[in-house]
């Protein structure tokens, strides 16, 4: 495209956010997550688990092995961190926290939906204008 960059490591160009390294963009497992930790302030995955299907994007469902794969990857890129929770009764468990590389990562995804969201438009517009 004129006027625009591209990104090193991928051809797309550089006017959006790359979704290249932007998770599981199938169901958006991602994005909820992040949005999900981002109203809550810190959540446990169970919680998050329950929580899925009033935040998703799409109509697939989002298996909890999923969650959980999603988690470990923002934690391992430094969007979530986690702590055990030893004080509560019964097994400790893992509550996770949005970090503020995370919040702008959660910012990326809202700029890349936007640009699906007008794409998707314009082609369902094309689709009834045949």
């Amino acid at each position: 495209m004129p006027g625009t960059t591209r990104r090193k490591g991928c051809g797309h160009a550089a006017s959006y956010p790359c979704t290249c390294a932007m998770g599981n963009l199938y169901r958006f497992v991602e994005p909820v997550v992040l949005l999900m930790l981002k109203k809550k302030s810190r959540s446990y995955g169970y919680d998050l688990g329950n929580d899925l299907g009033k935040h998703a994007i799409t109509d697939a469902e989002i298996e909890r092995a999923a969650l959980y794969r999603t988690l470990r990857r923002l934690e391992e890129n430094g969007n979530v961190v986690s702590e055990w929770d030893t004080e509560q009764n019964g097994p400790a468990r893992r509550v996770y926290r949005l970090t503020r590389k995370g919040e702008n990562h959660l910012k990326e995804w809202a700029t890349v939906l936007d640009h699906v969201a007008k794409s998707m438009a314009r082609f369902v517009r094309e689709v009834h204008e045949l």
